[in-house]
């Protein structure tokens, strides 16, 4: 047990060492978190930030999520609202994705993307899960399109919709505006929640929600820079206030950071190879659009099977860009000064990282008891505040996949606030 301990932690410690050493300099930007300070590859241990975020790698007791810490929620947010109350769920539930559309009030055939922007997936799970309603005040950490806080305010429930780009809040606000003042936009990154006039006014949410990645509209727009199949500047910001461009990693980091971030956030098994001939390349000439990087990359390792040999590099160029990895970090931990006792918070991930570091918080962060083989007996852990409502990502229906293609990697996973850490 105590090998498995150590390996658990040691992979996590990695895992968020690689973030900060991946994007230099981030970390200044966020006063308002203990992290450690910028600068150097920092111990996240000796900082402290592991411990904040996730407690000491010590194992739980069980693996079961606990109702222990419940008796202060009323009752029908324990178990969800009207007629779809948690505790009326069959076991199986989170094991047979897409029973749910079967029950909630949202019909695929009515759902259509909203101007470019991708169609909202899990339509019907996040209406469930979120058990949104009249009175109640719900915060769309990732708006896009708008999609997901349509089937909020539909609901009868009041809609923050949050987004750093400007562009996608225009066109939000355009869409959603016969909905009045229920539904509001504020811009900035979902890791920023606790600045948003509504938080700071101690106008908590009964529900927040993060649909994580890239959007449809800018994957598709070429002026944005992130397709690999479109000619369009090394961009790949997805606002304004990104503090670099994929042109600036591309050209100026060193190739050292830039093998780590192929391989951390691209999973690219080739990048060494691709790194050194980048930074070869730009020395005769720098890299100026998209195209010219991918037809580069295609040239430098070949192309083998259906999948264009730029799709790794291009992801984790992206990330690094965004510090998507770093905003959702800041995101979890920050999540729970953003919800009302009984919230609950929803989270949609494409990439495995994300997924990773998602499943890795709730699980610390639902466990009430810890156990360490030094100890005489479990202890209580100073870091339990949610309990998970589905124990298991849940996954998208066969239905909603052949609707929706780009949905077939998505993950949900949902948890409800017990109390906020003290």
């Amino acid at each position: 047990m105590a090998g498995r301990k150590k390996s658990l932690g040691t992979e996590l410690l990695s895992l968020f060492e690689t973030v900060v050493r991946a994007a230099p300099g981030w970390l200044s930007a966020r006063p308002s978190t203990d992290f450690p300070t910028p600068g150097a590859v920092v111990s996240l241990r000796r900082a402290g930030w592991f411990e904040a975020l996730f407690g000491k790698s010590l194992r739980p007791v069980a693996d079961e999520s606990t109702t222990r810490g419940l008796e202060d929620i009323p009752s029908d947010e324990v178990a969800g609202s009207g007629q779809h109350a948690a505790s009326s769920l069959p076991t199986d539930a989170c094991a047979a994705p897409g029973w749910l559309s079967a029950r909630a009030s949202v019909n695929f055939s009515e759902i259509v993307a909203a101007d470019g922007y991708h169609l909202p997936v899990f339509p019907a799970e996040t209406e469930e899960w979120m058990a949104a309603g009249p009175g109640k005040f719900i915060i769309d950490g990732t708006l896009g399109g708008g999609g997901h806080s349509e089937i909020f305010l539909k609901s009868g429930a009041r809609v923050l919709g949050v987004d750093r780009d400007p562009e996608a809040l225009a066109h939000a606000r355009a869409r959603l505006a016969h909905y009045g003042e229920r539904f509001s936009t504020w811009e900035g990154n979902f890791s920023q929640l606790l600045e948003t006039p509504a938080i700071r006014q101690g106008d908590l949410a009964d529900g927040l929600l993060m649909d994580l990645g890239v959007s449809s509209r800018q994957l598709d727009s070429a002026e944005r820079g992130f397709s690999f199949m479109r000619e369009g500047p090394l961009d790949m910001r997805m606002g304004p206030s990104s503090p670099r461009t994929a042109a600036d990693i591309v050209n100026k980091w060193p190739e050292a950071e830039i093998v780590r971030i192929l391989f951390e956030f691209g999973e690219e098994s080739k990048a060494r190879r691709i790194a050194g001939a980048i930074v070869r390349q730009r020395a005769i000439k720098p890299f100026t659009t998209t195209l010219d990087l991918a037809d580069f990359i295609e040239k430098t390792i070949g192309r083998h099977g259906r999948t264009h040999p730029a799709t790794k590099t291009f992801q984790a160029i992206r990330m690094a860009v965004n510090e998507e990895l770093e905003s959702l970090a800041t995101a979890l931990a920050n999540a729970s000064s953003a919800l009302k006792p009984g919230g609950r918070l929803l989270i949609i991930t494409f990439h495995s990282l994300e997924d990773r570091m998602v499943k890795r918080f709730l699980k610390h962060r639902s466990t009430e008891f810890l156990d360490d083989p030094g100890w005489p007996e479990p202890r209580p852990n100073p870091d339990y505040q949610y309990r998970l409502l589905c124990r298991k990502a849940i996954a998208p229906s066969a239905e909603e996949i052949s609707l929706n293609p780009r949905a077939r990697s998505a993950k949900l996973r949902v948890a409800q606030l017990l109390h906020p850490k003290s």
